[in-house]
């Protein structure tokens, strides 16, 4: 993921499809259209899920340490290395790929994760099969940086092939299947190429001149993609991370990241998704802030767009502080999290929710109960959450609106400020434009409602039923 240090969760719109997100993350504009009939039949079921859940997983879980940042010479900063790790730079390096000989969460249950998933209403999963460490959650062939090596003391485990353990387990359940991938490899002697060291997330050397290196560097990123999408199954997703690894041309100057790319670093994506969408048709491909045919949605990160996009579009938000596993993490309360989840459906995206495994294999309790709580709120109001679409005026003051896809109904979502919910006396709220109400309900309340409506304004009495972290009003027209 990108900077993390300073977390956002807000953003500043530009257009309504163009985004700049303040330090985490930027949204490219120019979004291009698939024009593939099983891609956008993928795009509209999946815009219709609403809700995923993102995992961070690696040998980094064992030192509570932030994802694979702490490798890379620029981000020193904000991902400072501590002493015990290493005296050195290149100590460091060398310990942190020692992690793998000691990595063994034997807690692993995939399962206990997709139960607890897809209870809280979550449909879809994006699991990092490979961050920029290069180390492969996968049983890759290119690599014995891996999961599945005999360096890894998991490797004995029935359930070593993580990644296909995962996907398999959540397949079954019903979830779409989201495979992150990071371009970039600082692992590989194809990409970091040990001859010079590396100065910051780029490739330490120019293509451009040592163009068979980078060439062994395109065949080995096409190769593990090529595995993870035709020997794991059907996958849906192909998540890929590391912006920086780009065709030149595409750096957009008025992004500072980009301003440190300094050679040119085309990987040839046309190769990579032709052969992805041969070995799954219809798949998505999310090349992050790249322009053009292959990021079929964009990906703002720790960030929520303050209005409504027309463009397909997805927030990735930590549970946490931190994408990947800290012991003691700050946690979002479940009231935030639904209200997360409620503005970003009202301005047309989706919410991809990271929960970081730690080192023993499985989520720290205080995951478990969001989603405990998650579920209770979600089997009341999910008919207001998926298979929804936006709806002017989509937010004010309080209220929130999504509608559903025939527009026969309008979902009126009521936030409250503070850390918990406080249902006020009445609701009063704006209808849409030439929306015609013929009944009105309140989810998870049952019996009459007394409420009257003066023009375009309803105002409705509270009932006595006590709701959690939100109120969903229904509106169904004649």
């Amino acid at each position: 993921m990108q900077k993390l240090k300073t977390l956002i969760s807000t953003a500043l719109l530009a257009t309504s499809t163009t985004l700049v997100f303040a330090q985490a993350h930027n949204v490219s504009g120019g979004y291009q259209k698939p024009t593939d009939p099983q891609v956008i039949e993928n795009l509209e079921q999946w815009q219709d899920m609403k809700f995923g859940l993102f995992m961070h997983w690696g040998t980094y879980s064992q030192w509570g340490i932030v994802e694979s940042w702490s490798l890379c010479p620029e981000d020193e900063g904000w991902t400072q290395r501590k002493p015990e790790h290493g005296k050195n730079y290149f100590d460091y390096v060398k310990n942190y790929e020692n992690l793998q000989k000691t990595f063994n969460p034997t807690d692993f249950n995939p399962q206990k994760w997709a139960d607890a998933a897809k209870a809280a209403g979550m449909k879809y999963v994006v699991f990092t099969t490979k961050h920029h460490d290069g180390f492969a959650m996968f049983d890759t062939k290119e690599s014995d940086y891996k999961v599945t090596s005999p360096n890894t003391p998991f490797s004995a485990n029935p359930k070593a092939n993580i990644t296909k353990e995962i996907f398999n387990t959540f397949r079954n359940d019903g979830f779409k299947i989201g495979a992150y991938f990071s371009k970039p490899d600082w692992h590989t002697d194809f990409y970091w190429w040990n001859y010079f060291p590396p100065k910051d997330r780029n490739v330490n050397y120019d293509p451009a001149k040592h163009p068979e290196r980078w060439e062994k560097f395109k065949n080995y990123t096409y190769n593990q993609l090529n595995e993870l999408t035709s020997e794991y199954g059907k996958v849906d997703i192909l998540w890929l991370d590391g912006g920086w690894v780009r065709p030149f041309k595409t750096i957009d100057p008025s992004v500072e990241w980009q301003r440190t790319i300094k050679v040119e670093q085309d990987i040839d994506m046309d190769r990579i998704g032709t052969m992805a969408r041969k070995n799954q048709p219809g798949i998505i491909v999310v090349d992050r802030t790249v322009p053009g045919k292959w990021e079929n949605y964009v990906t703002p990160e720790q960030a929520i767009p303050e209005q409504t996009l027309d463009i397909p579009w997805e927030s990735c938000i930590t549970m946490g502080d931190s994408f990947s596993y800290v012991p003691n993490d700050n946690y979002k309360p479940t009231k935030k999290i639904v209200e997360t989840l409620v503005k970003i459906i009202s301005r047309g995206g989706n919410y991809l929710l990271n929960i970081a495994p730690g080192p023993n294999g499985d989520y720290d309790q205080a995951a478990y109960d969001r989603l405990n709580e998650l579920a209770t709120w979600m089997k009341i109001n999910q008919t207001a959450v998926y298979s929804t679409r936006t709806i002017a005026p989509y937010h004010q003051g309080d209220y929130y609106y999504t509608r559903s896809k025939d527009s026969k109904i309008v979902n009126v979502f009521h936030l409250s400020e503070g850390d918990t919910y406080q249902q006020p006396n009445e609701y009063v709220f704006q209808i849409p434009e030439n929306f015609k109400v013929k009944n009105i309900s309140i989810l998870g309340h049952r019996g009459k409602l007394t409420w009257s409506q003066h023009k375009n304004q309803v105002t409705l009495k509270s009932p006595n039923t006590k709701l959690s972290f939100s109120t969903v009003i229904r509106l169904q027209s004649h």
